[in-house]
């Protein structure tokens, strides 16, 4: 991906943000955003933002991505090979035990049917007779056991980052979930994965003042200013869990004081930008967890990562190279309760 291609928030999980408001402060850190919305919601960013929605997309910084036409054979091929492993693994057994648990709705279009349906359907069924996914109700999209949903999602986010190329965008997953940079963590994490104990996490630094209530006219008069120091921000904090995560844990210790000092003092110049800006102090957190390593034939879910370029490479001209990355962005937004 060129290093000129505008950096995009991808927000997951949901096709929509819990807090319409609060995202206001990606603004800063990106050159825009973008929600990945089944066509069949999409009207539904616009229905329940409209004071966002809308004057976002006229001016070029909320794209609105569909699953329909992103999830094709090779991303659902690649979903679909970490899933099976992840099944046959046993690694979800432990959730089959408690029958009370609420499921929640996933798109047919985000599990892969159209891209390969019946590699989709090979996916429920297995998952349907462990008791983590149920037949549809409304047509649309299928009951799944939450955990399992998050799981989706969170592969999601990664395994579409390369569809940017095609589309001349660099697409940064970002969620204001913790508990799904948790189970990106449990991923790498998982055994036989080539990255596990080498996943780092860059602490939630306190960066910014939370601009939830700020007119969007205002925040973005704010960004046309500063906007380059807040997305050199968010550039460091992404170099250093790569760079951490390349290095030996000998290594990692000799480079983690210097480069969290680093972090922590353009930390210190936003907060000061914004309270001198804003007349409030910091309360917007921003940082960011994930691994760089160097593919093995044995390893699926790196050679997903990177395979799932290949359709758009040409296009792109973004050489493949032998190493892959999983990583997202976590936003604290303050005194938040999710849906």
């Amino acid at each position: 991906m060129s290093t000129s291609a505008p950096q995009i928030g991808f927000y997951y999980p949901g096709p929509i943000w819990y807090h319409g408001e609060a995202m206001k402060n990606l603004l800063l850190f990106f050159d825009g955003l973008a929600l990945l919305v089944p066509s069949y919601m999409e009207d539904r960013p616009e229905r329940m933002y409209p004071e966002l929605v809308i004057p976002l997309r006229e001016q070029g910084l909320l794209r609105i991505l569909h699953p329909e036409e992103l999830v094709d054979q090779e991303a659902t091929e690649a979903l679909a090979t970490v899933l099976v492993d992840i099944i046959a693994s046993g690694s979800l057994d432990d959730l089959t035990t408690d029958k009370e648990t609420r499921f929640h709705e996933l798109s047919w279009s985000r599990l892969g049917y159209d891209g390969d349906a019946s590699l989709a359907k090979m996916v429920f069924e297995e998952l349907k007779q462990r008791g983590l996914a149920r037949d549809s109700e409304d047509g649309v999209s299928i009951p799944m056991h939450p955990l399992v949903r998050s799981l989706v999602l969170v592969l999601l986010a990664q395994i579409l980052r390369p569809w940017g190329s095609a589309i001349v965008l660099n697409l940064l997953p970002v969620t204001d979930r913790g508990d799904l940079t948790e189970s990106l963590v449990e991923l790498l994490d998982l055994q036989g994965m080539p990255s596990a104990g080498r996943v780092v996490a860059s602490d939630l630094q306190t960066v910014a003042v939370d601009l939830s209530r700020v007119p969007l006219d205002e925040v973005l008069s704010f960004r046309s200013q500063y906007a380059s120091a807040y997305r050199a921000y968010a550039r460091d904090v992404r170099s250093f869990v790569r760079d951490l995560s390349l290095l030996t844990p000998d290594q990692a210790r000799e480079a983690l004081a210097d480069r969290e000092e680093r972090l922590s003092d353009l930390a210190n110049d936003l907060r000061k930008l914004s309270r001198s800006s804003w007349k409030k102090p910091a309360s917007l957190g921003i940082g960011a967890v994930g691994s760089a390593w160097a593919l093995a034939a044995s390893d699926p879910l790196g050679l997903v990562l990177t395979l799932t370029g290949v359709g758009v490479a040409a296009a792109s001209g973004r050489p493949l190279g032998a190493e892959a990355e999983a990583f997202s962005y976590l936003f604290s937004m303050p005194h938040r309760r999710y849906r």
